[in-house]
């Protein structure tokens, strides 16, 4: 592991390699599914193999695009000049440079088709203008509370349509879950926290 990105374009490469691998290391897509199997009686979900292993692939992208927003959103901030400081955005053209560098290496290390990766950018951009659109009357959400998040609702939906009330509720302990992820991998991504510099 570098110790520290030089650029947009490290940090980027980084980012896009570290988050599928940690992604797949926490279990974080199966342990919700598992735990909501068990804590709901709903066994049928795992009987047939095959599915059970689908539904954990479609699960899986969907914490992927979760993911992915997150650092987009995580990831674009300049070093801050001293400790007392808080980091800064990056201009505009950083920004840019930065999602395209991501997502270009994130199609690279998951190997997809031209094809896939239109998909993966399409669900992308759906997932960001439904977080933009909820964002004007974002407030903390307490503990108990479902969030209101693409990834909570369409995984519920993949999870278990029939019981959707109680598969929100999990999935959105799973959001949770990925956002303390991204905020990790992003955070260890340098020792300037996710900052990088242009070229």
């Amino acid at each position: 592991m570098r110790s520290q990105p030089q650029n947009v374009t490290d940090l980027a490469s980084e980012l896009a390699q570290r988050l599928p691998e940690a992604l797949v290391g926490e279990r974080i897509i199966p342990r919700f599914v598992d735990s909501y199997v068990v804590e709901h009686g709903r066994h049928a979900l795992q009987v047939h193999a095959s599915l059970y292993r689908d539904r954990l692939a479609l699960l899986q992208r969907e914490a992927l695009l979760a993911l992915t927003v997150q650092v987009l959103s995580d990831a674009c901030f300049e070093a801050p000049a001293s400790k007392k400081s808080k980091p800064r955005p990056m201009s505009q053209k950083d920004t840019a440079m930065f999602r395209r560098k991501f997502l270009n290496a994130l199609v690279r290390q998951q190997k997809w088709s031209v094809g896939d990766a239109l998909d993966f950018q399409t669900d992308l951009q759906i997932y960001e203008n439904l977080i933009r659109r909820n964002s004007a009357t974002r407030r903390t959400r307490k503990a108990f509370e479902v969030a209101n998040h693409p990834f909570v609702d369409r995984s519920a939906f993949l999870l278990d349509s029939s019981f959707m009330e109680k598969a929100r509720i999990a999935a959105s302990r799973a959001l949770g879950d990925l956002e303390d992820l991204a905020a990790h991998v992003v955070a260890s991504a340098g020792p300037q926290k996710g900052g990088a510099k242009s070229q």
